[in-house]
C-alpha cells in the first residue's frame, strides 16, 4: 500500500470512529497529503466535526472540505427564524457580556460581525450559532480589538507558559506585533506545541498566532 492509500485508510477509519459522522456518506480522496472531503451530511455541526477529525489524523497537511449540508424537511427554517434564534442565543451567552454581535442570514448561511476583546469570545459566538437548527454554514467576520501594548501582551503569554510544567524555562520565544503573536523555540511533544498556541490565543487582543515551534 502506497503512502496516499495508507493515509486515505487512516482518514476513513477516523471518520468511522467519530459517532457524529460514522454513518454519513462522506467520500475521501488524497493527493500529496491534501485530503478532500465530499458527500453530504444533515447538519453543519456534522460537517465541522468531519473536518476537525480529519485534520487531527497524522500525516494530513491540508483539508479541502466540500461536504454539502442537506437539511431534512423537519430541520428547515426561514432566514428570519434563524436570525431571531441566533440573536437570542448570543444574548444569553455570558462569555459575550455586553458585546454586540450583528447577525445576517442568507439561505441558511449565517454571517457574524462586530468587535470583541478576546479570541474566545469570537469562537464562542460562532459555536453558539453553528448548532442552531437550519444553519448550513457560518462566516465569522467578528474582529478582535487591537491592544496597543505589544510588550505587555508578550509578557503575559510568557508568564502563562512558564506556569505550566510542559515547558522548560525560555524554551518558547514569544514576539507580538500588531496583534499577531509569533511563537518559536523547541518543545518535546505535539501536544505541547498545540498548548503553547492555545495559551497565546488566550491573551487579550490576539488576532492571529504564527506557530513556528519545532518538536524535538
Amino acid at each position: 500500500m502506497d503512502a496516499e492509500s495508507h493515509l486515505k485508510e487512516a482518514v476513513m477509519a477516523a471518520l468511522r470512529f467519530e459517532p457524529g459522522v460514522a454513518t454519513a456518506p462522506i467520500r475521501v480522496t488524497v493527493d500529496d497529503d491534501v485530503v478532500t472531503l465530499t458527500g453530504h451530511v444533515s447538519t453543519y455541526v456534522q460537517k465541522q466535526a468531519a473536518e476537525t477529525v480529519v485534520r487531527a489524523v497524522r500525516g494530513v497537511q491540508s483539508v479541502v472540505d466540500e461536504i454539502e449540508v442537506r437539511l431534512s424537511e423537519a430541520s428547515r427554517r426561514t432566514d428570519g427564524e434563524i436570525a431571531l434564534a441566533a440573536k437570542h442565543r448570543l444574548a444569553w451567552n455570558v462569555a459575550l457580556g455586553r458585546e454586540t454581535i450583528a447577525v445576517e442570514v442568507a439561505k441558511g448561511w449565517v454571517t457574524l460581525s462586530g468587535d470583541v476583546d478576546w479570541h474566545y469570545q469570537r469562537e464562542a459566538a460562532k459555536d453558539d450559532v453553528r448548532r442552531l437548527v437550519g444553519v448550513v454554514g457560518v462566516s465569522n467576520l467578528i474582529c478582535i480589538r487591537p491592544v496597543v501594548d505589544a510588550a505587555g501582551m508578550e509578557e503575559s503569554i510568557r508568564l502563562a507558559l512558564q506556569r505550566l510544567w510542559y515547558f522548560d524555562a525560555n524554551a518558547v520565544h514569544v514576539a507580538a506585533r500588531g496583534g499577531v503573536v509569533k511563537l518559536s523555540g523547541e518543545v518535546r511533544t505535539p501536544h505541547a506545541r498545540q498548548l503553547a498556541a492555545s495559551m497565546a490565543w488566550a491573551a487579550r487582543g490576539v488576532m492571529d498566532v504564527e506557530n513556528d515551534i519545532v518538536i524535538v
